[in-house]
């Protein structure tokens, strides 16, 4: 066995991938290759066997997702299947179809995630028509070799993906019967967050002479900066939601938020921005006068929120950030550390957040050793917390005004004069109300709570949508939104209103690809309700799904029938999940 240490390659086409595949890799937001797609590519395109020893949030998919695009490109264009990989769990079969779909778009290959808990007849058609790789968990794909539905004698590649957790899981027997079923001149590469003896025996058994994936382990240079780390867990659909529960709880004066592509960054900016935010987008793609722009309103204090990649924030001189912010947590552990410890330097105090997968959960206890310090599991905000939050600082801003006594002066005049018929209390209580109703956008309403009642009975059905299919406990965070009135009091600026406690959804028949953008969309819909009541807005390839307030939603749709976006006509109809 072989071992490899990753080659100094700052780009993806110095891993030797092909000029489309590179450009695909560019539309979609990624910048440069991560560790582990550094030391895994180049073998795995030259046909070896590899055994790599990588985490949850590494960019392992890529690391063989490209690999198999570019070796076997030539192979998509019968029906037969010629790369097989194997994962632990349905949620990351569909992760990890959907991964080499946009990476491969461009090479006509049709993939195919099989799992159970899904009907059979679906599988079956799209087996039937022919699909060049299958995405399968062990248990559905060992039925269909039974069935003899997966034809595997043509399958020229096979990704073990997480092999210690499906021996965990009880798959050991399986994947041997799923590997005596492949051909033996097949190359084959093993992935493992850790390498226990039984890893090794898979791995002598099946691989041949495979290079041992190295990673540097990382060394600590210098202390790690001693800030609150916080990690909130939450599924990648609720992501945005919590962040601006989370925003509005800590009302951070300065922030780096951190995400993992060009596209996130973008996509995050539009949608925080059409929601309220002072947030400006960092990244690769912009020009250097682009770039000093934001840096300039972002050291001015007009904006309070830094949307970025890893690389576009190297050498970036911050001074004086409250908080950073990880909408993903980065490939490497040590570009965790490079980033928290943009935040409290010179002995001030800093707060770094981490939105985690539950499936990351075993990167965040690797970080937690690395960095020797506690990553507390943060409880994300309710309604409740928010209003707390709002009081408090409602609180902190009224104590600042008594501390200056002399500027209360004509104030007195008034109060002499209220309280020849009220009392000093209900004095007291209305000027807070009237405070607050200030602060808070011309409202002193209480936060909407969620309005969400049972579900009328109905058939059991096989879940259809990939929401369905999330986890209960997945599905417990309302989709709608906190109130933003703990920013907007920090900053003494006017919040947009509660939005109303029934959304429904509207599907819109434009989408990305005809560049259409949050901020557009806001625009559009804001013309017939106020935008402050228009909540998540998901934007797809060629459609888009926006929630409005359930009593706008005939006058939105009569409006919509005489606008344009982007020149074209807007058909719309209700979402139905």
């Amino acid at each position: 066995m072989s071992e490899v240490e990753a080659p100094d390659a700052d780009s993806f086409a110095a891993l030797g991938l092909g000029a489309a595949l590179t450009k695909t890799l560019s539309q979609l937001g990624y910048e440069e290759p991560t560790p582990i797609q550094k030391a895994a590519i180049v073998p795995l395109i030259a046909g070896r066997d590899i055994l790599a020893q990588a985490a949850t949030g590494t960019g392992k998919t890529a690391a063989f997702a490209l690999p198999i695009l570019e070796r076997l490109a030539g192979t998509f264009r019968g029906k037969r299947t010629v790369a097989l990989v194997l994962v632990p769990t349905r949620e990351l079969a569909m992760q990890v179809a959907e991964s080499v779909h946009r990476y491969g778009k461009s090479s006509g290959v049709q993939v195919l995630p099989i799992y159970g808990g899904q009907s059979m007849e679906p599988q079956l058609r799209a087996l039937q028509r022919g699909v060049h790789v299958v995405v399968a968990t062990p248990g559905r794909a060992l039925d269909h070799l039974r069935r003899k539905t997966l034809d595997l004698q043509h399958v020229q590649m096979v990704v073990l993906d997480e092999a210690d957790e499906m021996l965990d899981m009880g798959f050991a027997e399986d994947l041997e019967a799923i590997l005596a079923g492949v051909p033996a001149d097949r190359q084959t590469a093993l992935f493992s967050a850790t390498m226990p003896p039984r890893i090794a025996s898979i791995a002598e058994a099946n691989l041949k002479d495979p290079v041992r994936v190295a990673i540097a382990k990382v060394t600590m240079s210098g202390e790690v900066p001693l800030v609150r780390q916080v990690a909130y867990v939450t599924p990648r659909s609720q992501k945005l939601t919590v962040l601006e529960r989370v925003l509005d709880m800590e009302a951070p004066t300065s922030a780096l938020v951190f995400c993992r592509m060009r596209t996130d960054v973008d996509e995050l900016t539009e949608r925080l921005t059409a929601h309220g935010h002072r947030a400006e987008a960092i990244h690769g793609g912009l020009s250097q006068q682009q770039r000093d722009r934001v840096m300039k309103k972002f050291k001015e204090g007009s904006v309070e929120l830094l949307i970025a990649t890893d690389v576009a924030a190297r050498g970036l001189d911050i001074k004086d950030l409250s908080h950073v912010i990880n909408v993903d947590l980065p490939a490497a552990p040590e570009a965790y550390i490079h980033r928290i410890g943009r935040t409290g330097r010179a002995g001030k105090s800093g707060v770094a957040i981490s939105l985690v997968e539950p499936r990351e959960i075993r990167l965040v206890k690797v970080l937690q050793r690395l960095t020797k310090q506690r990553i507390e599991e943060g409880k994300v905000p309710t309604i409740a917390d928010l209003r707390v939050r709002r009081l408090d600082l409602l609180r902190e801003r009224v104590g600042e005004m008594l501390s200056e006594e002399d500027s209360l002066d004509r104030y007195r005049v008034l109060l002499d004069a209220f309280a020849e018929t009220h009392t000093a209390q209900d004095i007291a209580a209305a000027a807070l109300k009237l405070a607050d109703t200030a602060l808070n956008g011309g409202t002193a309403r209480e936060p909407a709570a969620p309005a969400r009642g049972p579900a009328p009975a109905a058939a059991k059905r096989e879940p259809q949508s990939p929401r369905e299919r999330e986890p209960e406990a997945e599905r417990a965070l309302p989709a709608e939104r906190g109130d933003h009135a703990l920013r907007t009091a920090a900053r003494g600026k006017p919040a947009r209103e509660d939005v109303a406690a029934t959304m429904a959804k509207l599907y819109l028949a434009v989408g990305r690809g005809i560049g259409v953008s949050a901020a557009e969309i806001v625009a559009t819909i804001g013309q017939a309700v106020d935008r402050k009541a228009i909540g998540n807005i998901a934007i797809h390839d060629r459609h888009t799904v926006v929630e409005v307030p359930e009593e706008a939603v005939e006058t939105i749709l009569r409006a919509l029938k005489k606008m344009q976006i982007k020149g074209e006509s807007v058909r719309a109809r209700r979402f139905r999940d």
